[in-house]
């Protein structure tokens, strides 16, 4: 079998006419061949600065949710999650859900707070969930919050120095569906 090299004064230079290329945009693609997956297709933001307390070891819904409605079952729905808590009493355990409609998603865990008095110490929390709702129905994302061992525990907290300590922010984004 012959080997051809191209280089040097053997390249191939010019241009490809357009008439011989399907799309000729990005922007024209609209769908992925099978197994191909990883477009992100739509992007939806919820934000809240509403606080919400809570003495109790029952989880609450912190005011905080998104909704979307995916276009394929087959589709993905990537979550990021940002949200500040504050806690009024020493040694708070903060539990934190992401749930899917009622679904409970994900217990991102126990967050600590740990001072040895009652005064207010506040966490920021981050997570980032890829969900498969297997559905083109609407679907509505939200957290909720508890204290583990009695107190006050407060999400979307803000300070007079600080207001943007007080906006908890979800971000939804549809990724086109893989095999």
């Amino acid at each position: 079998m012959a080997i051809t090299r191209l280089g040097g004064a053997n390249a191939i230079t010019g241009t490809l006419p357009a008439a011989n290329i399907n799309d000729t945009s990005i922007g024209n693609i609209t769908a992925l061949p099978a197994g191909v997956g990883g477009k992100v297709l739509q992007v939806v933001t919820g934000v809240t600065y509403t606080q919400t307390s809570t003495t109790s070891a029952t989880y609450t819904d912190t005011t905080l949710t998104a909704s979307i409605t995916p276009s394929a079952t087959s589709n993905k729905i990537l979550i990021i999650v940002n949200q500040f808590f504050r806690k009024d009493t020493s040694n708070a355990y903060i539990g934190y859900k992401l749930l899917r409609n009622s679904t409970e998603l994900n217990y991102i865990g126990d967050i600590i707070t740990y001072t040895a008095n009652t005064n207010s110490n506040g966490n920021g929390i981050g997570t980032t969930y890829l969900d498969s709702p297997s559905t083109t129905s609407s679907i509505t994302y939200k957290t909720q919050f508890a204290t583990l061992n009695g107190g006050t525990v407060t999400v979307n907290a803000d300070s007079s120095s600080d207001t943007e300590r007080g906006r908890g922010s979800m971000t939804l984004m549809e990724i086109a569906g893989w095999l």
